[in-house]
Parts: C-alpha cells; structure tokens; sequence
C-alpha cells in the first residue's frame, strides 16, 4: 500500500468513525453559530475535527536554507547596519508557513549572526533561551554572566534563559558568522517573554576565560559543586575538537542508530539531561556512503551541516545540502538522511524542542515500516 493510499484513507477516517463530529449544516444551525459568536462563543463540534486530528499536522514545511547563496547578503548587512543600530546584526531564517510567529520550524527560531572585527553588542538577556553555532571566522566571543566564553569553528554555546550575554569580535582580521537559535516563538507563545538591556551596556568580566569549559568539559570525570542549583549546563561551550573525536570513538565501538547513525546528544554534565529546559542540540555523524531509514517523531529539528555533502528526503521530498547549509525537519515528518561521499564521514549538527516534548510526556516516535524503511519520493527534488 502507497504512502499516498495511506493518507487518503486516513482522510477518510473522519466520515466513517462513530464519535467523530458529522454533523451537517442546516439553516437552523447556522442561526445557532450566529447566536453563540455575539458572545463570543462557539460549538466544539464545528472545530473537533481540526483541533482533534488523527496524528500531529504540522504548521511548518520542510525547508532548506542554502549557506553560499545567503552568505552574500549576510556579509551585505555590515555595510547597511551597524549593530548599535540593530541591536543585533542577524538574518532571520523563516518557514514559509511560520512568517505570524517568525520561526523556522514549529516554534523554534535561528538566523544568521554577522559581527565584524572591533564590533561588540551591548549585553541583555531574556526569556528565551539561545545557542551558537559558529561557521567561520575567528575572534569570536560570548560573555555570559561574566565569563568570557571563545569560540572557534563548529563550537557549540549556549546562553540560557535569564542570563546577561553578549557577543563580540575583537581578534579575527576578518567577519564572524555563527548561527543562533532561540525559542522565542514558543515563549510568547506562552506570553512569558521579557528583555532587558544591561544597565552599563556591557558586563564586567569575573571569571577566567573558558572558565566552565575548563571545569567541566572533561569526560567520565566531574567537579563537586554542591551549590549549583541551575536548570541549565553549567558547561557554557561544548568545542567541534572534543565532539568530533567523541564521535569517532563512538564509531569505532558502535553501528549506531539506523535512523540518525552515530549520534551525540550535548548534556548537563551534572544530571545528564538536556542544555537547557526547553533546547535540546545533538551532533551525529553518517558513514561514507552511509544511507538510514526513515522514522518520524513529535518535536521539530533544526540541522546545520557541520561536515561533509549529502541529502535527506523528508516527507518523499529529497534535500541536498552541502557544509553549513541549514534545514528544517517538522514535527511527525518522515525524514533519512543519506552521505553522498565514498570515502568520508558527514556530520549534522541540530537543535530540537525535544526536552519540552519529554516534559509533558508527549514524545512519540515511530520507523517507517514500508519499502525496506525507505521512503518512496512524492516530491521533486529541492533545487
């Protein structure tokens, strides 16, 4: 049975199933809608069916975001904004279908930061937690609730939720670019968001550099800090050096996971949970040559192509993407991911709203059981 009989079948569930809403419209009812909407109120009925689906719709579309074709007009914004102005110098990656709440997938947000030599943002923090991904560039740096935090290619920061941050770029001889991502969508979503500007403009550095690099980086091994009460990793920076060799050991001792191949999640090394309470980021590497089966879960993905060439065919469409091209994977969409080189290793780095999902218990995951685990494509292949 195809994929597209499935659907349609599964569309047809709503006219066939006893307790499902089929009720059909009359003169009388459509008096009674009138009379319940001047009290701004409605029939549960009219709606159950959308509010009430079978399995999770996603909102979002699948997506993918070309690094060499919008690196140009991010480099362009340093000649047309300067970050006193802006605040912070970004391009905002958005969803065709997410533009009401400016995100890329689901509730979640990333963009493209660009920072030149001598540039620094004035410190903040809000209600939405971020992360980094740096992409080029040296003498880039994060201060968060001051620690200075340097940042090199492919590392990983996290600037959790309340905390004073700010970024700069003080030693490179040229532009710094990283990836950000938050979860302000999700925030207001619950209208709890607040901002705040620091009142000195910038924090007063207390701690050594890479202070909580230094104390908690190492594996197997961990400082006794008894005080430490946070919700989020005291580890600030999680470096592409020590992630990369992770996950080449892990390959030598493990085939890993026939959906994601050999995959790293990024964790509070005091509990083992997530970065932070509402973001969750993984590392994972595919083979060469190496092609996984296809599964879905809820939660929406973000992936940033931190090496190597290949694609991922993502509801039977078919995305190439080559290093630090971004894409998105929305909730419950079959998604395999596939490396199209013979003789070397891919790897993606992601983001997620997992960790809120696994909080309110509605994490759910499912393999695709037809042809072999692989999908069949339904869509054109993304240009």
């Amino acid at each position: 049975m195809t994929r597209g009989l499935l659907l349609e079948l599964a569309a047809m569930k709503d006219d066939n199933v006893e307790g499902r809403a089929r009720v059909v419209n009359t003169p009388q009812l459509n008096a009674y809608y009138e009379q319940l909407a001047e009290y701004e109120a409605g029939a549960l009925w009219t709606v159950a069916n959308d509010i009430e689906p079978w399995e999770p719709k996603a909102h979002s579309v699948p997506m993918i975001w070309r690094y060499q074709q919008l690196r140009p007009l991010v480099l362009r914004s340093l000649e047309l904004v300067r970050p006193q102005e802006a605040g912070r110098r970004v391009i905002m990656l958005v969803n065709p279908k997410r533009h009401d709440v400016s995100a890329a997938v689901g509730l979640l947000y990333t963009g493209l930061q660009v920072m030149n030599p001598g540039e620094a943002a004035s410190a903040h923090r809000h209600m939405a937690s971020a992360l980094r991904f740096i992409i080029e560039g040296e003498g880039a740096y994060t201060i968060v609730e001051g620690e200075r935090v340097s940042l090199n290619r492919n590392d990983f920061v996290i600037t959790p939720n309340g905390t004073w941050h700010e970024h700069g770029n003080d030693t490179g001889s040229g532009p710094c670019i990283w990836q950000d991502g938050l979860d302000i969508p999700l925030i207001n979503t619950l209208e709890a968001n607040f901002y705040e500007v620091h009142p000195d403009l910038h924090q007063h550095v207390t701690r050594p550099l890479d202070a909580s690099y230094n104390t908690y980086s190492h594996a197997g091994v961990r400082p006794l800090e008894p005080d430490w009460r946070k919700a989020y990793s005291p580890l600030l920076k999680y470096s592409w050096t020590h992630t990369y060799e992770a996950l080449c050991q892990y390959a030598q001792a493990s085939e890993g996971s026939p959906f994601d191949g050999v995959m790293l999640e990024y964790v509070n090394p005091l509990t083992g949970g997530p970065v932070m309470p509402t973001l969750g980021a993984t590392m994972q590497m595919l083979r060469a040559g190496q092609a996984t089966r296809a599964h879905r879960h809820t939660g929406n993905v973000i992936y940033h192509v931190a090496k190597g060439c290949g694609y991922s065919i993502i509801n039977g469409q078919r995305f190439d993407w080559e290093e630090h091209d971004i894409f998105c994977v929305p909730s419950w969409a079959w998604h395999e991911h596939a490396n199209l080189s013979p003789d070397d290793d891919a790897c993606l780095f992601s983001f997620s709203d997992f960790p809120v999902m696994k909080a309110l218990s509605i994490y759910r995951e499912e393999a695709y059981a037809l042809n072999g685990g692989h999908q069949l494509m339904t869509q054109g292949q993304e240009n």
